[in-house]
């Protein structure tokens, strides 16, 4: 029996949702590296595109990636992520791909130059935070940062712990005052 197309069912659900063509799209995050944002301080982020296979791709989507220990260095004029792990895809054949194999990343020259000079000053990195699809393609959020110190460490975790402490009591004292 033929059925119009019209009054099929769709396919994907909220697959599509993502890549109606409008710019600003939504981000389906893959992987967060938090310890990047604990272990440095942020000066500056880009939006990057990555150069993947189809099995990296494929193997995204499932969110099995791990950038904890990835870092960014530009050689010869081309960004290279390092060390970031895409396991490889469990129902690929001889064409899938090596775990932690570095990765171009696409990003203009005015942006390649800017990171190379500021990554050569002392005490500066590029480091990835995040990998996320948006408009169905995988990109990935770097950014230059500056190593903390221990105490630095500590001192961001303390006024954190002061910020939620001192949330939680104005909260406390709305309900009270609604309450009464």
């Amino acid at each position: 029996m033929y059925v119009p197309k019209e009054s099929q069912p769709k396919q994907g659900g909220g697959a599509a949702k993502g890549r109606d063509g409008e710019k600003g799209g939504k981000r389906k995050i893959v992987a967060q590296n938090k310890k990047a944002r604990h272990d440095y301080a942020i000066v500056d982020t880009y939006e990057a595109g990555l150069v993947l296979t189809g099995t990296e791709v494929k193997s995204l989507r499932e969110g099995r990636t791990s950038l904890t220990d990835g870092f960014v260095q530009i050689d010869r004029g081309e960004a290279w992520l390092h060390n970031a792990h895409i396991p490889e895809y469990h129902q690929g054949s001889w064409t899938n791909h090596s775990a932690r194999r570095k990765r171009k990343l696409l990003l203009h020259r005015e942006e390649i130059d800017k990171l190379e000079s500021k990554a050569q000053e002392t005490g500066h990195t590029i480091v990835p935070l995040a990998l996320y699809f948006k408009d169905g393609r995988a990109k990935a959020e770097i950014a230059l940062a500056r190593g903390k110190k221990e105490y630095d460490k500590r001192q961001t975790l303390r006024e954190k712990q002061d910020r939620r402490e001192s949330d939680r009591a104005i909260a406390a004292a709305k309900r009270k005052q609604r309450g009464v």
